[in-house]
């Protein structure tokens, strides 16, 4: 007797000890919202790592690369993406950017974009 013909064997023989029947969940419609956490709710649409590079760009003296570095957590590469692909290109945001006496780069934004 091969061991495929030993299990079902075993499985017809052998009748399967009954479980109690968990207790169910409400299930929601579908095409209804799901219900909102409101703690988690406001603190993640306030806090994004967006809007405070956007805060620290409209600063008048705007902020330097490592400042958004330190604010996000991102790498230097991904900061700058994010300076030219979502700040110029997608939110249309005019950005200045200028050299200090230092010597390190300082970028702002005036928050008036282009009209669309």
């Amino acid at each position: 007797m091969t061991s495929k013909s030993r299990k079902s064997s075993a499985n017809s023989t052998a009748s399967p000890a009954k479980r109690d029947t968990p207790t169910r969940k409400a299930v929601r419609a579908k095409g209804t919202p799901r219900p909102k956490d409101p703690e988690h709710a406001t603190t993640c649409a306030t806090a994004t790592k967006q809007d405070h590079c956007l805060q620290l760009l409209a600063r008048p003296d705007g902020a330097t690369l490592s400042e958004l570095v330190a604010a996000t957590g991102w790498q230097p590469h991904s900061v700058r993406g994010f300076l030219s692909g979502a700040v110029k290109k997608k939110l249309g945001l005019p950005l200045v950017s200028s050299r200090d006496d230092d010597g390190t780069r300082r970028y702002r934004t005036d928050r008036v974009g282009r009209g669309r």
